[in-house]
């Protein structure tokens, strides 16, 4: 008998059987990936479970743990002989509601335990509840209380012309306009990649930003890669990048001033999204009364190099970001918060 049959096997002779791995999905960053060869047990990851799943699914879970966990004791209750003073004989539901008042601690006082074993259920109970709703505060709180940086990223990734290098250009906006200080950005490639042994590996690549530093991230930035000698993508046309499997990866780290804490965000772009001959189409302007405009809703937008002349000879009216033209300020060109 090999070892894991020896583990198999029980001191009494018996086999237990082993646990199947199940074949389940997982969405990483936006594909679908099928894993395999995993035992899933919600038990062995349960504060991660409880982290990442959806609030309705989260404060579902937590009603059916209770009510559970009531109904269990009410059945325990029920062993007994007349334990729980003035609650109806055979009433499960007189059992089960001062299982709730007592896992609450509430007690409203009709009905209270008048038997030893009734006193000693109690008490399981009351450190059972005690632990469960200590565990149900904490997940809420650490739902709550988990920093979040609210950064749009625009879904298209565009290659335009900037101080007369071809570059990759990525832009996002803070939806919350408040502000980041010390945000930095960092831009990876990942691609794959054959080994001189001929292996098939997904290598990573971190890619160079003109300004990946940001002092007060509040309104909107844009990242810029030159594609240059140095750069991954040099040499490579649009068609090459187009059906090639590479991804862009940006991740933004900050100080929130609001919450104080440390927040972070991360986007994934695939090589097909990439826009070339494009531009973002301005979504940061000033008015007539000096007033600060900024449209989220065109973050995403982009226009032909070509008619960006031909849009703004057309709308005289309005005006841009005296800081934009000045390159130094909210909506640079060079560094956009």
């Amino acid at each position: 008998m090999s070892a894991p049959d020896d583990r198999a096997a029980s001191t009494n002779g018996r086999v237990r059987r082993p646990k199947r791995p199940r074949t389940f999905a997982r969405d990483i960053a936006g594909r679908r990936i099928i894993a395999e060869g995993l035992e899933r047990n919600v038990w062995s990851d349960l504060y991660f479970n409880a982290m990442t799943m959806s609030w309705p699914r989260f404060v579902a879970t937590l009603a059916a743990a209770f009510v559970a966990l009531n109904f269990i004791f009410a059945v325990i209750y029920d062993l007994g002989e007349a334990p729980i003073a003035n609650a109806r004989e055979g009433s499960l539901a007189d059992l089960f509601f001062f299982s709730v008042e007592t896992t609450s601690t509430v007690g409203y006082g009709d009905m209270h335990p008048q038997t030893i074993f009734g006193h000693v259920v109690a008490t399981a109970e009351n450190f059972t509840g005690l632990l469960l709703l200590a565990v149900m505060t904490g997940l809420v709180f650490a739902r709550f209380s988990r920093p979040r940086a609210r950064i749009i990223f625009a879904k298209y990734p565009v290659v335009a012309r900037h101080n007369g290098v071809t570059t990759l250009v990525f832009r996002m906006a803070n939806a919350r306009s408040n502000f980041i200080t010390e945000a930095t950005a960092k831009l990876w490639v990942l691609r794959p990649t054959v080994t001189e042994e001929g292996k098939r590996l997904i290598g990573f690549e971190q890619m160079r930003l003109l300004r990946s530093e940001n002092p007060t991230f509040a309104l909107s930035w844009t990242l810029f890669h030159p594609i240059d000698e140095q750069s991954p993508l040099f040499g490579q046309d649009e068609d090459t990048i187009g059906v090639s499997q590479m991804n862009f990866v940006v991740s933004i780290v900050g100080f929130d001033e609001a919450s104080g804490q440390i927040v972070r965000a991360r986007d994934v772009f695939a090589a097909q999204e990439v826009r070339f001959g494009q531009e973002y189409v301005d979504f940061v302007w000033i008015d007539d009364q000096g007033l600060r405009h900024i449209d989220y809703a065109k973050i995403d937008a982009t226009q032909p190099i070509a008619q960006a002349t031909g849009d703004a000879d057309e709308e005289p009216s309005r005006k841009p970001d005296m800081e934009q033209a000045a390159g130094g300020g909210e909506a640079t060109q060079d560094a956009r918060r």
